[in-house]
């Protein structure tokens, strides 16, 4: 798209959003238009606060699809738009409430690992079956269904802190394996932990972050704690992506080595020109969050077509869930 016709179609949209009094918002891996555009940029549970805190009518999600329930599930007043209906998440993917989803690759060789890790074909209700009295802790990389059948929720930035408000000594955390780890290792609790992974985070190996070190020695390295614990434990400092703008801002170190989707290096170096960012692998791209661009905001708002709706009889107890993570 030339210059001219992406800034043109840029004005069209920002009418549009006024005309419907709708919200834009924007996960910190979209491309760097779409950022632009946007109300706010962050990740996803953050965005999907602010938009119930806001008075609009219309939400456009620019992200992926357990995002925008995730929004239908704290706005139910509001319509909520996916611009690109068919971007979802693989991980929220490799679980169901009760039917056997599609076997994934498990790459085995983890470090200190949970003591148990449940495979491909069970369900949530299998491993609530084997372990009943054993509360379930949903990242909210999760489908609502999932949430609503949890007993609470955590993000990547608080997941221990849940864990351990927790009574019980002993939890289920799904769907992500490495995020499990992370937390074992940081709890005295047992976890039993999921058998899904994040195929961007998943994929980096220690040797990855020795190259980048060897090409950046004065560089603070950065790790999503969706990364695997032998990559985790080499890195300077362990943070989602919200943890790591902030972390960028208040560190004395002028370079930096990210451990996450590429997505975010757009929001980094526009936060802060005085420092350098390089991707720990250029191959970190998550080909979901890169569907939606403007073409398709645009679509979906003057058409206000890609309506995510959420059903009352799963919205109601996959916000209890939610509740009670923001209650801690």
């Amino acid at each position: 798209m030339a210059v001219d016709s992406r800034e043109s179609l840029k004005e069209e949209i920002l009418g549009l959003k006024e005309a419907r009094n709708a919200l834009i918002l924007a996960h910190n891996y979209q491309i760097d238009d779409v950022q632009d555009i946007a109300d706010y940029t962050g990740d996803s549970l953050e965005l999907s606060r602010k938009a119930a805190t806001t008075d609009v009518d219309v939400i456009v999600f620019c992200g992926v699809r357990f995002m925008a329930e995730s929004a239908a599930i704290l706005s139910p007043d509001k319509t909520v738009l996916l611009p690109a209906v068919d971007a979802f998440c693989p991980m929220a993917e490799m679980i169901t409430v009760s039917s056997e989803r599609e076997v994934y690759d498990t790459f085995p060789g983890y470090l200190n690992p949970p003591q148990y890790i449940y495979p491909a074909n069970f369900t949530l209700n299998d491993i609530r079956n084997k372990y009943p009295d054993t509360p379930v802790v949903a990242y909210v990389n999760t489908t609502a269904e999932v949430k609503a059948h949890s007993d609470i929720c955590c993000t990547s930035a608080n997941v221990v802190k849940v864990i351990n408000s927790l009574p019980q000594s002993r939890v289920i955390c799904i769907p992500d394996r490495n995020l499990s780890m992370w937390a074992a290792k940081n709890t005295d609790k047992e976890v039993i932990a999921w058998d899904g992974f994040c195929h961007v985070h998943d994929r980096i190996r220690p040797v990855d972050v020795e190259n980048a070190r060897k090409k950046h020695p004065e560089a603070a390295f950065m790790a999503h704690p969706e990364c695997r614990l032998d990559v985790l434990n080499l890195a300077d400092h362990v943070t989602s992506t919200s943890g790591m703008l902030r972390y960028a801002q208040s560190s004395t170190a002028r370079e930096f080595i990210v451990g996450t989707e590429v997505g975010i290096l757009y929001r980094l170096r526009k936060e802060n020109p005085g420092k350098t960012f390089y991707p720990l692998r250029r191959d970190m791209l998550c080909p979901n969050m890169k569907k939606t661009n403007l073409q398709s905001v645009y679509k979906a708002l003057s058409e206000m077509k890609n309506v995510i709706k959420v059903s009352e009889e799963i919205r109601q107890p996959a916000k209890l869930t939610l509740d009670k993570m923001l209650s801690i």
